[in-house]
């Protein structure tokens, strides 16, 4: 979906991206450049929400008491068992 940039380097953000993104009349949005070229276009405050989801599941489901070597066991078993003799 393209959109053209004006003379004040303004752009309109199509409906549906807005609609997508639950931005609405008056919002604040989040504007910044990627590491791979492009652009990032948010809802204000949106990351900040995300984080805090991620957050709350993380200490609802700690990983703790072991080295990653031990968790990847545990969860994968011992690659040995994978070969038969």
């Amino acid at each position: 979906m393209a959109t053209t940039v004006t003379t004040k380097g303004q752009i309109t953000l199509p409906k549906k991206v807005r609609d997508a993104a639950g931005i609405k009349p008056g919002d604040k949005v989040e504007v910044r450049n990627t590491a791979s070229g492009g652009i990032f276009i948010g809802k204000s405050g949106s990351e900040a929400e995300y984080l805090k989801k991620l957050q709350a599941i993380a200490k609802r489901y700690p990983i703790r008491g072991g080295t990653t070597d031990e968790i990847m066991l545990e969860l994968r078993g011992d690659p040995a068992d994978d070969f038969e003799k």
